[in-house]
């Protein structure tokens, strides 16, 4: 009986591992997509990526602002929603800004394209558009741990016709505050491709690399980079600034392992051979996985306290490889 309870509390508590990375974090993301523009061309397939960043972020746990992805914004409601993901950020495990559109650099700042902007003159610019400084400032103020800004926004420059003069090439560089990573879709100062299956080839690869475990923020930066350049035949290059940042935030957190109960293949106690003439006993399992939400996670025996030096001891006497058979343990 005492093997039985010491199984079981064995098995609780690795489940309570298990799920204990999601229970505690609560990630908050606002995705924007716009493509319908009002007054410069549009652009192929910026709301395609919204959705799609969208829909990977909810099955990795994140609650999105306003439910879904946000389309087609003007300056008044692309403001509003930058506003409400800072409250809804505010003291969050993660918060990730992702923009899909049209993007400009002008004296040295970038500023998102509203889907009404009409700037004539280089003033109309404060006016007409919003400046991705806002956006850090409010994922700053909401003083989440890890603080994420995505800009697939380099494409082209859709105001390339009215001459305005400060209007240059591509976004730049920001300086990214404490705690903060800045993804752009492609190096200062150049262009990024929209696409021409559906999706930009750079978020279509993060997309894909997100849904990965076991990739912290940096690698998987790293792997999306490398899968841009090849599909781009090199003439596209995503670029990444950082501060330092404490500790490692995953989107899918690695897969590990657990010992689980196994009553279809435990020998009975009734039938336990006595202590003195049992057989060693090889294992045949280390691990099974189990299902999270976020997918199949695992969890490895040095994770788990408590789990580990059964096992070692396991391995040292016959006396408890029977209690872990009698309670339906695999060794």
């Amino acid at each position: 009986m005492v093997g039985l309870l010491r199984a079981v509390f064995i098995a609780v508590l690795c489940l309570v591992c298990a799920s204990a990375y999601g229970e505690t974090e609560r990630r908050v993301a606002l995705v924007i997509g716009n493509d319908n523009y009002k007054y410069v061309p549009h652009l192929e397939n910026a709301v395609n990526d919204a959705r799609l960043i969208a829909d990977t972020l909810k099955e990795l746990g994140f609650t999105l602002v306003g439910g879904g992805p946000q389309l087609n914004l003007d300056r008044a409601k692309l403001t509003e929603a930058i506003r409400t993901f800072g409250r809804d950020a505010n003291g969050a495990t993660a918060a990730v800004f992702y923009y899909s559109g049209h993007g400009i650099q002008m004296r040295g700042v970038n500023w998102l394209v509203p889907v009404t902007a009409n700037p004539i003159a280089e003033s109309d610019v404060d006016f007409e558009m919003v400046d991705t400084s806002l956006v850090l400032r409010v994922m700053e103020a909401a003083k989440a741990k890890f603080k994420l800004m995505i800009l697939d926004a380099c494409r082209n420059n859709p105001f390339a016709s009215r001459r305005l003069r400060a209007v240059t090439r591509g976004l730049v560089e920001m300086n990214a505050p404490e705690g903060t990573l800045i993804s752009y879709a492609t190096q200062p100062g150049q262009v990024a491709r929209d696409g021409e299956d559906g999706h930009s080839p750079y978020t279509e690869a993060l997309a894909e690399t997100m849904r990965k475990p076991g990739l912290d923020v940096f690698n998987l930066f790293n792997e999306v980079g490398l899968i841009v350049e090849r599909v781009t035949k090199r003439e596209q290059q995503p670029w990444l600034a950082s501060s330092p940042l404490e500790g490692v935030f995953y989107f899918r957190p690695p897969k590990t392992t657990v010992a689980t109960l196994n009553p279809a293949g435990a020998a009975p106690p009734a039938s336990a051979p006595p202590e003195t003439k049992a057989e060693p006993v090889a294992p045949t399992s280390r691990s099974s996985t189990i299902a999270g939400e976020s997918g199949t996670s695992s969890l490895t025996t040095s994770s788990c306290n408590g789990f580990g030096r059964p096992y070692r001891k396991a391995r040292r006497g016959i006396r408890w490889k029977l209690e872990f058979r009698r309670a339906g343990l695999r060794l």
